[in-house]
């Protein structure tokens, strides 16, 4: 008996929804923009999110790099300056890869340029290309694996060899018409190079150029690249996460010793864990999450008025229907329940399209960044649950109003 009612109102819900499709759709559209704006910036937030993870898990939570320390230094009311504590210089560098007692792996690396300009006979790239000096090590601690050909050797890298590892995007502008890369010869800028590998593709995401770098020996590039301040980094993965600590410990020790530190000096340079940058990332982007969060329930709230506003002019308009309907058995909760899944079924309407919608702008805004597909699951069970609540809100006061009505009266309305 219930099911059947439930089917007749159903019925008339339908029913009732079409006789008005103008102000239905405007209303399903006001639902459907704000429910697009949430689960859009959500998809595009979380794919992000899993390109952050992903491109630093690829790193490993058990490596952590060290850099050279800046510090602001006020000067005066309204003026400041850079204090630098010490570039960290390639014998440095050089010094610690050395004496680093410890079940680890460390890399040395400098970023030469951005604006390189690679050559290949008449074909050349833009001037956007990172040219980075590496070492034997730098592949396997930054996460990088080889499609074509092999890496640095360590004596290639003591000789400062005028070779050249190329990102995948970086190698297929290059060579076109299936030309085979290992071997040939490339220019940048002047210089020439012998191209010995080439990366495989690890996407663009997250303003990651890997793809488009090209990797030189760090000892050619400290010759052939020189510049004043020249502050190399160097990264460490540890071969158990375990042992983190213990070796950023260590670290700190042969680092200080390196530097010749003080007991009373404080560090002139700092160490950071890889996934303590990824946390860092994601939580910056966290306050994407709040503004669109805010945004999405600034919408619905119009969503809730408009949507009450059509069901209270509903109820004026079909005061005679409601008249009908009790004169010939139907209670007070029947009239009620039959507005509010009216308004229900708006609100669900416009959530469905909100999400399909969303989902479309949020993936089109993944695969700008060339993150994958990612449908938020759990973004879309809140998004439609916020629309029945809605729904519930808005008719419940002019469900209320109509189940109230006096048949009497309401078959006298014309």
């Amino acid at each position: 008996m219930k099911l059947a009612l439930l089917v007749e109102n159903s019925r008339i819900a339908f029913g009732a929804i079409r006789s008005n499709p103008l102000r239905t759709v405007l209303t399903i559209l006001i639902i459907a923009i704000g429910i697009t704006a949430l689960i859009g910036i959500m998809t595009a937030v979380s794919s992000i999110e899993n390109v952050i993870n992903n491109q630093f898990s690829s790193m490993g939570a058990n490596s952590f790099t060290i850099q050279n320390r800046d510090m602001n230094v006020r000067m005066g009311k309204n003026r400041s300056k850079t204090k630098n504590f010490g570039f960290i210089s390639y014998h440095e560098a050089m010094r610690f890869k050395d004496e680093f007692d410890f079940p680890s792996t460390v890399t040395v690396s400098f970023l030469a340029t951005g604006t390189a300009t690679l050559r290949f006979e008449s074909i050349k790239t833009n001037p956007n290309v990172p040219v980075n000096g590496i070492d034997e090590n730098f592949l396997e601690v930054a996460g990088h694996e080889l499609d074509l050909g092999r890496g640095f050797s360590a004596q290639e890298i003591i000789d400062g060899s005028h070779l050249v590892i190329l990102g995948s995007d970086l190698a297929n502008k290059l060579f076109t018409n299936n030309i085979k890369p290992i071997g040939k010869i490339v220019f940048i800028g002047s210089g020439k190079y012998e191209v010995i590998g080439v990366l495989k593709q690890k996407g663009a995401g997250f303003g990651n150029q890997s793809d488009n770098m090209a990797l030189l020996p760090v000892s050619h590039v400290r010759q052939y690249f020189s510049q004043p301040n020249m502050s190399y980094n160097i990264e460490v993965k540890v071969q158990d996460q375990k042992l983190v600590d213990g070796a950023i410990s260590e670290t700190t020790g042969l680092f200080r010793l390196i530097r010749s530190l003080r007991i009373s000096d404080e560090d002139n340079f700092v160490i950071t864990k890889s996934d303590n940058l990824a946390k860092m990332v994601i939580s910056n982007i966290s306050t994407v999450k709040m503004v669109s969060v805010f945004i999405g329930i600034i919408t619905l709230l119009g969503a809730v008025i408009g949507l009450m506003n059509i069901m209270l002019v509903a109820v004026v308009e079909r005061t005679r229907e409601i008249g009908i309907r009790k004169a010939i058995g139907a209670n007070n909760q029947a009239i009620r329940n039959q507005f509010l899944l009216e308004s229900i079924i708006i609100g669900q309407i416009g959530g469905a399209i909100g999400v399909l919608f969303g989902i479309l702008m949020g993936n089109i805004m993944s695969l700008i960044m060339d993150s994958p597909f990612y449908i938020p699951w759990g973004w879309i069970f809140w998004g439609l649950l916020i629309c029945f609540v809605v729904g519930i809100l808005s008719g419940l006061m002019p469900a209320m109003k109509a189940s109230r009505l006096d048949p009497i009266n309401a078959l006298h309305t014309e």
